[in-house]
């Protein structure tokens, strides 16, 4: 069976040495707001860590979706070629994905890679009960497992969740609605940060053509953050500050790579489509916006009467000859 243990020692790896930094450095434990900074400052900047560490694969996943982007219109083609034909649509998608070198899945890629480090966390904490015989795992020693299993944030403790039971609030020393309260607070955080940062990301790129893409778009704006909700009830205190902290750091690095390379126009976005031409000034002609007013009659010669013509076959007509006609008494 395939053994997680080395995610696990990587991530109390990281945890600790940046607890150890802040605790070197002096960092209040617990005497300012009930909170122990130094544990608090070691999940932040576990996430700086990990992002630091994918960012060339945040570029990758940029780079993918400016390309996806840039094929909009060629997809576009496709569906009207095929349309009703799902399964060759599909082909040709995926060929032409193939051939401009363009994969569909990279825009996920650095969540996934981030779900190791979510679930390496989400382990490492579950252990932090005083009543399991876990203080010697991945590296722990006592004293740090004791000082990481009372640390607290606004005296909620981080191995704290909001569905803990009564049992595990008593080991852990805490207050059942303080936990709530403060898990409660995070969860919703969680869930409006992780939706603004897919939200983010549509409105700079647009909604995608492709249905396959455009049913991946949907699940990450509304299906994830919803899910959460749910979810959020069983995470621990310490890996949903992980999971707002990551979206924050995540917002900001967007807002950073879209700004410095901000995605090119195109049609049905924002702004006008490339291929119209700019509309010019219409000519003052003196009609009402911009028309034109209807030309002046011109004035034509009175019009004289026309003659009757003689009928075919019949005999020329003398005018000298003919007399004015008899009046009839």
């Amino acid at each position: 069976m395939f053994s997680l243990d080395w995610i696990y020692y990587a991530i109390s790896w990281i945890l600790l040495t940046w607890h150890s930094a802040w605790d070197a450095i002096g960092v209040p434990v617990g005497a300012a707001l009930g909170t122990n900074w130094a544990w608090i400052l070691a999940i932040v900047f576990l996430v700086v860590t990990v992002r630091v560490i994918l960012f060339p694969v945040f570029v990758k996943q940029i780079k993918s979706q400016r390309a996806m982007q840039s094929l909009q219109p060629k997809v576009k083609e496709l569906q009207e070629k095929h349309k009703g034909d799902r399964e060759t649509l599909q082909k040709e998608m995926m060929e032409l994905y193939r051939k401009e070198k363009a994969n569909p899945l990279m825009g996920c890629l650095p969540m996934f890679l981030q779900i190791p480090v979510f679930l390496g966390l989400f382990h490492v904490l579950r252990r932090l009960d005083p009543a399991k015989d876990t203080k010697s795992l991945y590296g722990w020693t006592v004293d740090q497992f004791n000082s990481a299993s009372s640390a607290k944030i606004f005296t909620a403790p981080i191995a704290g969740k909001f569905g803990s039971t009564a049992d595990e609030l008593a080991r852990l020393g805490a207050n059942g609605t303080t936990v709530k309260v403060i898990a409660g607070v995070l969860v919703l955080m969680m869930m409006g940060t992780t939706y603004l940062t897919s939200r983010q990301m549509i409105l700079k790129t647009g909604w995608a053509e492709d249905p396959q893409q455009r049913m991946i778009q949907r699940l990450m704006l509304y299906g994830i953050p919803l899910s959460l909700l749910v979810s959020g009830a069983i995470f621990p205190i310490g890996v949903i500050i992980y999971w707002v902290t990551n979206n924050m750091f995540t917002l900001g690095q967007q807002q950073w790579v879209l700004r410095k390379y901000p995605p090119p126009p195109t049609p049905g976005r924002t702004g006008a489509p490339a291929s119209r031409k700019p509309v010019q000034p219409a000519k003052k002609t003196g009609g009402l916006l911009g028309r034109k007013a209807a030309p002046a009659p011109v004035k034509q010669a009175p019009s004289v009467p026309k003659v009757a013509g003689p009928k075919p076959g019949a005999k020329p007509v003398n005018p000298k000859k003919s007399g004015p006609a008899k009046r009839q008494g």
